[in-house]
């Protein structure tokens, strides 16, 4: 048989704009629920909309 999946529930609070949703995303590109080119998707839509992120920043220092 394949390997099972332990699903866990986790609860993140907090301001407005403190991160909660890039810490989430983040969580779960790293866990492996989101692949890179994916994210890679969703940093062009968001550099398309003016907006950088974080990430892309990095993405960008490392070249």
């Amino acid at each position: 048989m394949g390997k099972e999946k332990t699903h866990i529930n986790i609860v993140v609070t907090g301001h407005v704009d403190s991160g909660k949703s890039t810490t989430t995303g983040h969580l779960i590109y790293k866990c492996g629920g989101i692949d890179k080119r994916t994210i890679e998707k969703f940093e062009k839509k968001a550099a398309g909309a003016g907006k950088v992120t974080k990430s892309a920043q990095k993405a960008q220092k490392a070249k």
